[in-house]
């Protein structure tokens, strides 16, 4: 007989815990639940679990302390944590100290109890199943683990400017759009295009391109959060994924990239020589323009083209 798989589940509001035991009960699990986070650090430190819900707010040690305990003791377990729109900032935090992912409550649907334990756990599989892997590499080869390790950050990686790459970006914006359009939170993108750079490649040499390139998306990820995804879109096009960001805070950002980059001087041809680049920039923001990812894209690239039609190194809406 296959051995249920454990949750943990801590959490000091009566109807919730007992909601979420009954559903993931009802789903088949083996629930262990706890009315403090005190509490639920003893069951884990008993057995880990490879997957807890936590309340954000509870008396005594809060849910962002239990997680960073959970997380030194087992960098495997999934955590999720349960808050409330009060405390959306928390729940930001907690996405930081390595959570898996975040619920709302009270629940609209009780079925993404469900989705959520689903899809943590399969993660919670994917790495131990990536530790094995590892684990078998070492002892064949440590030099093919460092070169396996390398190629799958190149896998995600532009390679000239260190930014993420296309594929991801496009995998990511899926994401993160499908967790704004559950919790129907505002999604800003930036679209952004560097102004006149083939005059400026043809005048000073790809060399000085690219590196203007590798300038560029440095100010831009020295500008926005760490919670931000800044890829390169192809060729001298960049985007930015800014979650939780509303359309007025977005186009702030993006006019702060842009008057950024034309403050930076770039190095031009003749030694010592520095020379100006601009940005023009187009945004776009779920719900307001769109819910799919195409939707969005298009919308910022019309925007796009209106900053670049007005005269470039502009920001539109």
């Amino acid at each position: 007989m296959e051995e249920k798989v454990k949750i943990l589940i801590a959490d000091d509001e009566e109807s919730i815990l007992g909601m979420l035991s009954e559903v993931l009960t009802d789903d088949g699990y083996d629930v262990t639940t706890a009315t403090s986070a005190e509490e639920a650090l003893e069951h884990f430190k008993s057995d880990p679990f490879p997957l807890v819900f936590t309340d954000i707010r509870m008396s005594g040690m809060n849910g962002i302390e239990l997680l960073q305990q959970i997380r030194n003791i087992s960098k495997e377990a999934q955590v999720v944590v349960i808050t409330s729109h009060a405390s959306i900032d928390t729940a930001i935090t907690a996405l930081r100290e390595g959570a898996y992912d975040y619920m709302m409550k009270p629940f609209e649907d009780i079925d993404i109890i469900s989705v959520v334990a689903e899809r943590a756990l399969e993660k919670f599989r994917l790495i131990e199943d990536n530790m094995r892997l590892i684990a078998d590499l070492k002892i064949k080869n440590m030099e093919l683990e460092e070169a396996n390790s390398a190629l799958s950050d190149l896998a995600v990686r532009d390679g000239l400017t260190g930014v993420y790459n296309h594929r991801y970006f496009h995998e990511a914006f899926m994401t993160e759009l499908e967790r704004a359009n559950r919790y129907r939170h505002p999604l800003s993108l930036l679209f952004i295009d560097v102004d006149h750079f083939k005059d400026f490649n043809d005048t000073h040499g790809h060399q000085r391109g690219d590196q203007a390139l590798i300038d560029i998306a440095s100010i831009i990820q020295g500008h926005v959060r760490n919670i931000d995804i800044v890829a390169r879109y192809g060729g001298e096009e960049f985007v930015v994924l800014l979650s939780e960001t509303e359309n007025d805070e977005a186009l702030k950002v993006a006019e702060k990239l842009r008057r950024s980059v034309e403050d930076h001087p770039m190095e031009g041809a003749e030694a010592h020589s520095k020379v100006k680049i601009t940005i023009s920039t187009g945004v776009s923001t779920s719900p307001d323009n769109g819910s799919k990812t195409v939707e969005l894209i298009k919308y910022a690239d019309k925007a796009l083209y209106r900053a670049k039609n007005g005269g470039r190194n502009a920001v539109c809406s």
